[in-house]
C-alpha cells in the first residue's frame, strides 16, 4: 500500500469547518502547532496526497476519524482490509480518537469493567495518559453493554464547540439534547425545564421524568475526554456535583424516584488526575470503580504485532529491542508495526532514525514538543526530567500534566521519562528553540 492518503472530496467542507471549531483561525496556525509545513497542511485541505503519518496526525488534531475521510492512493490491492465481516486489516485500525489501534485485551481490566457496568447505578472511571487506548476500552465496554440489552450514549467532550462551555445552562441543555437525539427521542426539553428551578435540578428532572423511564433497560452514559472540562472550573464543579448526586440517588434506592436512577450507568474517561479543587463530598472521582489502564506487556505487544506483520516476522529479541525504545506504549508500538509492514523499512533502520526528524514518530514528537514549548513551566519541568540520570521531584501540577501527556512515569514521588524515545528526542530538542 502507498504511504500517501488524501481526503475524499465530500469531506473537504467538514474538515475546513473543523479547523475553525478547533480554534485555528488559519491553516498556518494548525501547521505551526503540528510543526509541519504550510504546504503539507494546504495539500490536506485540498484533497491532495499527504504522507499517511501526517494525514493521521492532522485528522486527529481536527477530531476526525481518518479512516472515514481518507482515499487511499493505492487501492489495487485489498489484501488485509477490513470489510466488516471479521476479516483482519492492515492499516484501517479500530478506534482512532487519540488511541488508534486494533484492540488487544489487557486482563483483568475488561472483566472488571464488564462487572462494574452491570451494577445498578454504576459509576466507572477509566483513566490513562493520552494515546493509551482509553477510547478503545470504552468502545469494548459499550459493546458489552449493548449485548446485555442496555441503551448506550457516548459523548466526546473534546469535539464540542467552545461556546457550549461558556454557559452552564447551554452546556446542560446541549447534553440533554445530544442524549435524546442519540436515543432517537423527541427532545421535549421545554416540557420538563422550569425557569424557577436551578440548572442541576432541571437537568435531573429531565433525566428522571423523561429519559430514564422511557426504556425498560439500563442506560449507559459515557463521557469521553472528561478533562476537557477542567479548564472551566465553575462549570466543572457544578457538573461534578450533578453526577455525584445522580450516583448517590442510585445508591440510596429507597424510593421510586431513587430506584429509577439505578437504571443509569455512568462511565467517565479522562487522562489526568489534575482536577480543579472539589469538595470530596461532591466529587465523582472518589466513588464508583476506578480503572487505571496500563501499558502493554510484551505478550500483548506481540499480539498487536501479529495484526500487522503477517509476512515480516518480528522475533522475540526484535520486539524486546523495540520495547526498550518505546516501552509498552500502545500508540508508539502501533506506529512501529505500521511502518515495518508498509514502508519496506528494517527494524534497525526504524530504531536508528526514531529519535530524529526522519523517524516515523516525528509528527507525534513534534506535537508533544509544541505543547511543551507553549507551556513554559511544563517545558522547564520536563527538561529536568530528561536531563536527569535519576528520577526527579516535580511540583504536583506539572507532574500530573506531564503524566497525562504520557511523557513521564512515577517512581515513588519522583518522575522519569516514560520511554527512551522521549529521553533521546527531548534531551536534544528542549531549550534548543528560542
Amino acid at each position: 500500500m502507498s504511504r500517501s492518503l488524501r481526503i475524499l472530496p465530500d469531506f473537504i467542507p467538514r474538515v475546513k469547518s473543523a479547523l475553525q471549531q478547533k480554534g485555528f483561525a488559519r491553516q498556518q496556525d494548525l501547521a505551526n502547532k503540528l510543526d509541519m509545513s504550510l504546504t503539507t497542511v494546504n495539500k490536506y485541505f485540498n484533497a491532495k496526497s499527504v504522507d499517511y503519518l501526517y494525514f493521521v496526525e492532522i485528522s486527529e488534531q481536527l477530531g476526525q476519524d481518518w479512516r472515514k475521510i481518507a482515499a487511499f492512493e493505492d487501492s489495487s490491492s485489498n489484501r488485509g482490509q477490513c470489510n466488516g465481516k471479521g476479516e483482519k486489516e492492515v492499516v484501517m485500525t479500530d478506534c482512532l480518537e487519540e488511541d488508534s489501534f486494533i484492540y488487544v485485551e489487557r486482563p483483568p481490566i475488561e472483566a472488571d469493567c464488564y462487572k462494574a457496568i452491570k451494577q445498578p447505578g454504576a459509576l466507572l472511571r477509566i483513566k490513562a495518559p493520552q494515546k493509551m487506548g482509553k477510547t478503545c476500552l470504552l468502545e469494548q465496554v459499550l459493546d458489552y453493554a449493548r449485548k446485555q440489552g442496555y441503551q448506550t450514549v457516548k459523548l466526546d467532550l473534546r469535539l464540542a464547540e467552545k461556546t457550549i462551555f461558556a454557559d452552564y445552562q447551554t452546556f446542560l441543555q446541549s447534553l440533554c439534547l445530544e442524549v435524546a437525539e442519540s436515543l432517537e427521542l423527541e427532545p421535549q426539553l421545554n416540557h420538563y425545564w422550569r425557569e424557577l428551578y436551578s440548572l442541576n435540578k432541571n437537568c435531573t428532572r429531565y433525566w428522571q421524568k423523561y429519559l430514564l423511564p422511557t426504556f425498560d433497560t439500563p442506560l449507559v452514559l459515557a463521557l469521553d475526554n472528561f478533562e476537557t472540562l477542567f479548564t472551566y472550573p465553575e462549570l466543572f464543579d457544578n457538573f461534578c456535583r450533578l453526577l455525584r448526586g445522580w450516583y448517590e440517588r442510585a445508591q440510596e434506592g429507597t424510593s421510586q424516584d431513587n430506584n429509577i436512577w439505578q437504571q443509569l450507568r455512568l462511565v467517565v474517561v479522562h487522562s489526568t488526575e489534575v482536577y480543579p479543587e472539589l469538595d470530596t463530598n461532591h466529587s465523582p472521582f472518589n466513588v464508583g470503580v476506578a480503572i487505571d489502564l496500563p501499558e502493554f506487556t510484551q505478550k500483548q505487544a506481540a499480539t498487536l504485532a501479529q495484526h500487522y506483520l503477517k509476512e515480516t516476522e518480528l522475533s522475540e529479541p526484535d520486539l524486546q529491542e523495540l520495547m526498550e525504545l518505546v516501552g509498552g506504549h500502545p500508540y508508539l508500538l502501533q506506529q512501529a508495526f505500521l511502518a515495518l509492514s508498509h514502508q519496506n523499512q528494517s527494524l534497525e533502520q526504524l530504531l536508528g532514525l526514531a529519535p530524529t526528524e526522519e523517524g516515523i514518530f516525528r509528527a507525534h514528537l513534534h506535537q508533544q514538543l509544541w505543547t511543551l514549548q507553549h507551556h513554559s513551566r511544563l517545558e522547564a519541568a520536563y527538561t529536568q526530567v530528561v536531563m536527569g540520570s535519576e528520577p526527579v521531584p516535580l511540583d504536583t501540577e506539572e507532574g500530573f500534566k506531564l503524566h497525562s501527556l504520557g511523557l513521564v512515569k512515577l517512581s515513588g514521588n519522583n518522575y522519569y521519562p516514560s520511554c527512551n524515545l522521549y529521553r533521546e528526542y527531548f534531551s536534544t530538542h528542549l531549550g534548543s528553540t528560542p
